[in-house]
Order: C-alpha cells, then sequence, then structure tokens
C-alpha cells in the first residue's frame, strides 16, 4: 500500500510578476526540511521525500498565491500508477518578501512495496497565471533489510525541522525499524539505541541517550515505529545523532546518523 502527500508550506515569496515556472534546487531529504539524503534506495515502510523551490509563481498584491499540486507514483514496468492524485487546489499567504516557495513532495512506501525503479512525478501549477512545471524524478526500492526508516525531524507540534536549532529549544527525533527477525510466537528481540556525538565524533554521555529494549512482544509486526525521542539543545556546536539497533535473533547491527547544529544565540 501507498500514501503520499504533497504540500508546500515555509513560503517566502513578493508581490512580482509571474514569470516562466521553475523547479529549482531538487534534492531528496531526510524529512520535509530535513538533510539532503545521498542514496536514492529505499527500503519497504520508508518514505520518500523530494524538496524543491518553485519560483515564478505569480504574486497578488495582498501576497496572496493560488496554485495546486498533483502527485503520480509508477513502477517501471508496470502500466498502472501505484498511486495517482490530481492536482489540488491551495493558497500561500506571502508575508517575508523573496520570490521563492520552499516546497515539499512526500511519499511513503508501504512494508509490501515491490522492489523496483520507481517514478515520482509533480505536477505544479500556477492557477493565476494559467502556467505548469513537471518534476520527475526516479529512484528505487530494494529488498526489505535490518534498517531504520522514516528518519526525520519535527519539533513539539509535530511540524517539520530542519537539522538546525538554539539552546533552550527542542526537537523530536522519529524513526521505524524494518527487517528484524522473530522467534517463537514472532516475537523480536532487539535493542535501540540514541546516541549524541560531538563534532569530534565522540559521545557527548557516557552513556546511551536512550536503550530499548524489544523482548517479549509477540505477534510483531514487520513495521515498527517508536515513539519520538524529545532531543534538548542546551549548547551550541556541530552535533550528530546517531540511531543504533542490534537484533539479537540476527546478530545483525543497523545504524543512522543525522546532522545537527545548534547555532549561538547574540
Amino acid at each position: 500500500m501507498w500514501r503520499a502527500l504533497a504540500l508546500t508550506p515555509f513560503l517566502a515569496v513578493s508581490p512580482v510578476q509571474a514569470q516562466d515556472l521553475e523547479l529549482k534546487n531538487v534534492r531528496m531529504t531526510y524529512g520535509p526540511l530535513g538533510q539532503e539524503r545521498k542514496d536514492d534506495k529505499f527500503l519497504p515502510g520508508d518514505s520518500v521525500v523530494f524538496t524543491f523551490d518553485i519560483e515564478g509563481l505569480k504574486v497578488q498584491e495582498n501576497g496572496r498565491i493560488e496554485y495546486a499540486m498533483g502527485m503520480e507514483l509508477t513502477r517501471k514496468g508496470k502500466a498502472k500508477p501505484e498511486f495517482k492524485q490530481d492536482p489540488q487546489d491551495t493558497v500561500a499567504d506571502a508575508r517575508l518578501g523573496g520570490n521563492a516557495l520552499p516546497a515539499f513532495a512526500v511519499a511513503s512506501l508501504g512494508i509490501d512495496a515491490e522492489p523496483g525503479e520507481y517514478t515520482m512525478k509533480v505536477t505544479i501549477r500556477d492557477r493565476l497565471a494559467k502556467t505548469e512545471k513537471e518534476l520527475v524524478k526516479t529512484f528505487n526500492v530494494v529488498k526489505s533489510q535490518f534498517s531504520f526508516v522514516r528518519v526525520h525531524l519535527t519539533n513539539s507540534a509535530g511540524e517539520p525541522n530542519p537539522p538546525a536549532g538554539y539552546p533552550g529549544q527542542g526537537i523530536w527525533l522519529n524513526y521505524c525499524l524494518v527487517g528484524y527477525e522473530v522467534g517463537k510466537d514472532d516475537n523480536p528481540d532487539f535493542d535501540v539505541e540514541i546516541i549524541v556525538l560531538d563534532d569530534a565524533g565522540k559521545p557527548t554521555l557516557g552513556k546511551s541517550l536512550k536503550s530499548e529494549i524489544r523482548k517479549g512482544l509477540k505477534n510483531a509486526p514487520k513495521f515498527m515505529p517508536f515513539q519520538p525521542s524529545r532531543i534538548e539543545l542546551n549548547r551550541a556546536g556541530k552535533f550528530t545523532l546517531m540511531l543504533k539497533s542490534t537484533d539479537k535473533l540476527s546478530k545483525k547491527t543497523t545504524e543512522t546518523k543525522l546532522d545537527l547544529n545548534v547555532l549561538p544565540l547574540k
């Protein structure tokens, strides 16, 4: 099963005349507003996020933008789309000036997503200027393995958070786990740790921030979501958030790292 979502919040545009519609700074990220993801290989159960900037939208004098976004997902060799959503009308209210509208498109892969090459086509339509642009990108779904998926940062309201902040703030680390072995009665046995590393790559604490054993969980699902973990930003610096898990049944270990830059208040 697929779930998909195309959103365009976090705007910064000004009352300017419509130009040629352009999609720039296209990149895969760990969640909306997240750091760039270099690998285009995704596991079943993961989320595929493309982040980009829309330029050239027509802006009314009161700052109102009227546009629409749609998405289609197809798998190579299959005629019928895995998911299709016609462009949905929406508006944006510009307040900060500039001429760019940051946007993102998200596709959540089902745990049963078949391996292969997929294409995401995002349609952007300027309803005032009557112009349209398409973003077409491919990615690969590979066979399931023991790994973290859907790793991203949010704020206390559950909204996307960039890999940055200021002392005194708190951010939430979100993640799920897939590909673990199960034993008798579908009972898994693995631990999960969150380790914060400083700019020299050394742990900031003598003990990991979190350690959790998932034992005695009968009839476990193939997809394990966890409650978001709060990270207090108590000092400035450059850090790495490392998720680490060991499957005691398969003897496999997996880890995922996210950068975090805590900026000094001035």
